[in-house]
């Protein structure tokens, strides 16, 4: 067989599975579309919205033979088909009907067409972080700690080199600190003449430690060790175990049993529960900082894959939201789980604030539940308010094992991208440069790869206006080399006579 007609032959197989693909995966995407719709209170989130249903039909199978059959012919485009569905089969049916010899079997997308989910996109990004830095399209997110309420200067500065947006977990100071942080932000905005978004994450149920107990020769827990968890303060003294501790969340230990892993202080030590006493649980650490780590109060404790049964808001959530719903253009939402409990927190939104749905939602990915619900979360929220995702990636290492981190988190971005929803990579970002003014060389490379998000968060350190500079030019540079997951091939100059 001539090398033309070998080259008809193959389009011409390749041809018949992308139009079978095209229909299936149109019809599973009409399919799942269907029960989300009566929820599209946004009208332009309706064709984001069955762009994503589009894509989960697409990606419910298997397409590595399809994409290497297609490689070979010089088309691979549907490794990057997130936010162009349905275009970006069309077109891939109209380049292998050309190579087959037969007639178009569809009409090629126009340009605007094909793109048209990169510009919801855009728009999207916008109306959560503004406009686009010159040189950049990645935005900047710096989490405020307690020295932003105390410096008027501080967050000028950081907006100054690059900062975009800040942070303010409630969690940690109160009211008064909030209240003077932001007084700074839109002072520095008055100075330099552009918005700063205030994102302000409510802090969840999140479980830590209260009083701890620990030998009198040493405080460190370590692998081996033998951890109580009491029920209750009358309990708190009578078990042999020397490492004590009780947890903030009443309750949670009813839905933890024996053979159940436990993570301490985000992971520095793993273990799993071995026996129930009288007096609570006991765990016993086996994996983690071979060192150990100091027990100390406040310290997170998390129980991976455990439904422990908790209220998504807590009562201190509700009282912060009064200040929240005034004062932020932004709310974070820690340890949402699935679409009712975004419902729910919007719920508490309007009884709060009539036109609550200018508020933007950031819903912040953190437990494997939250991963498996995502598209429902995303449509949820979307439907009705200015809406983006945080992958949280501490707790989510510690709730999905460190090993599936990357794996988690790219997914994520594609999920998000077929959504046209804007992605926040967080968690330890420049963490060695914020925090001690040297980076590592492992998390630069980190960093240059959250380019692929739509934001970037830092968290707070002595060196966080230098972790800002440096985080705003790797943003740029690598603007020059890739959009998302698409290289845009721009000359090398390494290389160059």
């Amino acid at each position: 067989m001539s090398d033309g007609r070998r080259l008809h032959s193959e389009a011409k197989e390749l041809l018949e599975q992308v139009i079978r693909l095209r229909a299936d995966v149109a019809a599973g995407g009409k399919a799942i579309f269907r029960d989300w719709r009566p929820r599209l209170e946004r009208r332009p989130f309706a064709m984001s919205a069955l762009n994503l249903a589009h894509y989960l039909a697409l990606r419910g199978r298997d397409l590595r033979p399809l994409q290497r059959g297609l490689m070979a012919l010089g088309l691979s485009s549907l490794g990057r088909a997130e936010g162009r569905v349905l275009a970006t089969l069309d077109s891939v049916t109209v380049a292998l009907a050309a190579q087959a010899g037969l007639p178009q079997p569809v009409r090629m997308p126009s340009s605007r067409q094909f793109f048209r989910g990169e510009a919801r996109l855009k728009h999207n990004t916008e109306v959560l972080f503004g406009p686009s830095p010159q040189g950049r399209c990645g935005r900047i997110l710096v989490t405020l700690d307690t020295a932003a309420a105390e410096d008027p200067t501080l967050i000028l500065r950081l907006a100054e080199h690059g900062a975009d947006a800040v942070r303010i977990n409630c969690a940690h100071d109160d009211a008064a600190h909030w209240r003077r942080m932001i007084t700074h932000v839109r002072a520095a905005e008055a100075k330099l003449g552009r918005r700063i978004r205030v994102l302000m994450d409510i802090a969840g149920p999140k479980i830590r430690t209260r009083k701890v107990v620990t030998p009198p020769d040493r405080s460190e827990l370590r692998i081996g060790d033998e951890l109580l968890l009491v029920r209750d303060k009358k309990a708190a003294g009578i078990d042999d175990v020397p490492f004590r501790t009780r947890c903030t969340q009443k309750n949670v230990l009813d839905h933890v049993k024996v053979g159940d892993p436990v993570s301490i202080d985000d992971g520095k030590l793993k273990g799993t529960i071995v026996r129930e006493t009288d007096a609570g649980l006991v765990a016993r650490m086996n994996d983690g900082r071979l060192k150990g780590m100091k027990l100390k109060p406040e310290k997170s404790i998390n129980f991976p894959g455990v439904d422990l049964g908790l209220d998504p808001l807590t009562d201190q959530d509700r009282q912060d939201l009064e200040f929240i719903v005034r004062h932020a253009d932004m709310i974070g939402y820690s340890f949402v789980e699935n679409a009712e409990d975004v419902a729910f927190l919007q719920d508490e939104l309007a009884d709060r604030r009539a036109d609550w749905q200018k508020l933007a939602l950031i819903a912040k990915i953190e437990t494997p539940r939250a991963v498996h619900n995502l598209p429902e979360i995303i449509v949820q929220g979307a439907a009705r308010q200015p809406f983006g995702v945080m992958i949280a990636r501490g707790d989510l290492a510690v709730e999905m094992g460190f090993l599936r981190v990357a794996e988690m988190q790219e997914e994520i971005l594609w999920i998000c991208e077929a959504a046209h929803v804007p992605a926040i990579w967080a968690t330890q970002v420049l963490e060695d440069l914020v925090k001690t003014g040297l980076p590592s060389r492992g998390e630069m490379t980190d960093a240059a790869m959250a380019a692929r998000a739509e934001c970037v968060m830092l968290n707070k350190g002595e060196n966080i206006v230098a972790g800002v500079d440096a985080l705003c030019q790797l943003l740029c540079r690598m603007g020059e080399h890739q959009v998302k997951k698409t290289p845009t091939l721009r000359a090398l100059h390494a290389w160059a006579d």
